[in-house]
């Protein structure tokens, strides 16, 4: 190689590798160096173009691949202590007696506590190949003595339906939190359950949800529309993916019943989709806040390595001809700093601050008005109470005190709240009488946040505080039955339904 020109541009990235790897002045490790210029180089392009190395799109993959290989549990650390949170249903440990509240003390005869443990070394620990074997030494509530079980690791499922229940005698409620390659047939399974419950009406609960598979979300959005319907289509610049479209079938089982989404400034990219099509298509109606606006469509390549990339090849459009995708010209940073810039600027609390382009205006077939330029804008807005969600409530939460707390006080009575069951617990428990002790708790652990609470937070973290308990105490869905019961813009919705 020459020093001081390079050959030809096809050459630059690694001639200027070779040089740097030949000359510099301290050693450097060139995979990490190519890792960083590819990751650059893509990050340069758009937002979501993006550079993997092996373990992180093995990471990323999991979620929506629908399963993993290990034991099956989720757990939290609490004072060195590995406490099992929930036993995945239909894994290894649910099959091995497993029970939310067991303690791990011992993992293959060695101890598995103190100061060292932390959650990666658990994930590494306790994951592995199927078929392979792993003893835990558990300390069980309301027991003596260690109880020891050998599971053998197998294949765990990830579920996307966080929540399927019925929210009165018509109307069915369910939450997918994901489009992973389960998430259709999870769909199908649950609406079956709530349509035998009586269900009618549906809230379809997408807050919160990033994304995912396309081909899932069409799917989904196939379930809805009648035969015809445009769901969504693509453009792109190249003749490979210059344009793809996607339409209705006509073989979904929910066409012509009411139907309601929950939509939010996290519910992004096939949330999106799935939101575009079913308001275009005057098919339903959208409440909460708008949409996060990720509408680039990703074609992902693997190389040698197992590493890969994911490069932006084209862009969604709803039915009606409207870009979902936000501008990003400005940059990364500031195109993910707009959640904040969407709470400073007012959006979350009225829509009155959100300025749509005349340029960006559209029509439904009913002659609905509707503006693209990036996100969905529900139907109806409620608007984020931060009244509720005020700084000491965001405190307690997003530091980990109120889980901690709540792990801490049903130690040692799991087994009492669950004899009683959760129906009494539901109308019973006066949660409100915890809050002090939270507090307490939160002062111990070094974020004081003064001796009591009022109004609207107090509710809101009495109601969480509830809801945690009974996540803790039996499963996730019995976390939303009682979470839901405050949530406005459910309420909304369900108060939509009964007029329709």
């Amino acid at each position: 190689m020459r020093h001081g020109s390079f050959v030809s541009r096809t050459d630059k990235i690694s001639s200027i590798i070779d040089y740097v790897q030949d000359q510099y002045v301290d050693t450097v490790n060139r995979e990490k160096l190519v890792d960083k210029t590819i990751s650059d180089m893509l990050q340069e392009l758009d937002p979501h173009s993006a550079y993997m190395t092996a373990e992180e799109r093995k990471r990323m993959n999991e979620p929506l691949e629908g399963n993993f290989e290990g034991i099956g549990v989720e757990f939290n650390i609490l004072s060195d202590t590995i406490r099992i949170m929930n036993v995945i249903v239909g894994g290894p440990s649910e099959n091995a007696g497993l029970h939310t509240g067991d303690r791990i003390v011992n993992v293959d005869d060695k101890p598995f506590t103190g100061k060292k443990i932390n959650s990666s070394l658990v994930m590494k620990t306790l994951r592995g190949k199927g078929g392979t074997l792993v003893k835990l030494d558990l300390k069980r509530p309301g027991t003596t003595k260690l109880v020891s079980v050998q599971i053998t690791r197998g294949t765990v499922p990830i579920y996307s339906i966080d929540a399927a229940y019925m929210l009165s005698p018509d109307a069915g409620y369910i939450k997918l939190s994901r489009f992973a390659a389960t998430s259709y047939d999870e769909y199908i399974q649950a609406a079956n359950k709530l349509k035998e419950k009586g269900m009618k009406k549906l809230i379809l609960d997408l807050r919160g949800n990033g994304g995912g598979y396309l081909n899932i979300a069409v799917s989904l959005a196939d379930e809805f529309l009648s035969k015809g319907k445009m769901i969504v289509y693509t453009k792109g610049r190249s003749v490979r993916h210059g344009g793809e479209k996607f339409i209705a079938t006509g073989s979904g089982g929910f066409e012509d019943n009411a139907l309601v989404l929950l939509i939010d400034e996290n519910s992004a990219s096939a949330s999106e989709i799935i939101a575009g099509a079913i308001q275009d298509n005057d098919r339903g109606l959208l409440i909460g806040r708008r949409s996060f606006g990720k509408g680039l469509v990703q074609q992902e390549r693997e190389l040698p390595d197992g590493s890969a990339f994911r490069l932006t090849i084209a862009r969604y459009y709803t039915p009606s001809g409207r870009c979902i995708q936000r501008p990003y010209d400005k940059g990364s940073e500031e195109y993910y700093q707009e959640e904040s810039d969407r709470f400073k600027n007012g959006e979350l609390e009225s829509p009155d601050s959100i300025k749509f382009s005349e340029t960006q205006k559209f029509r439904t077939p009913k002659g609905k008005v509707v503006y693209g330029g990036g996100g969905i804008m529900p139907d109806i807005f409620v608007p984020l109470d931060t009244a509720e969600r005020n700084h000491q409530v965001n405190d307690l939460i997003f530091h980990g005190l109120v889980k901690d707390f709540v792990l801490e006080y049903t130690d040692s009575r799991t087994e009492a709240l669950r004899k009683e069951g959760f129906e009494t617990f539901r109308r019973s428990f006066d949660a409100a009488t915890l809050i002090p002790q939270l507090l307490a708790y939160a002062e111990k652990k070094g974020h004081p946040q003064g001796k009591n609470l009022s109004g609207g937070s107090k509710e809101f973290l009495t109601n969480y505080l509830q809801a945690t308990i009974a996540r803790v105490v039996w499963n996730e869905e019995d976390f939303y039955v009682i979470f839901n019961s405050k949530d406005k813009t459910l309420e909304k919705a369900l108060e939509t339904l009964e007029k329709n």
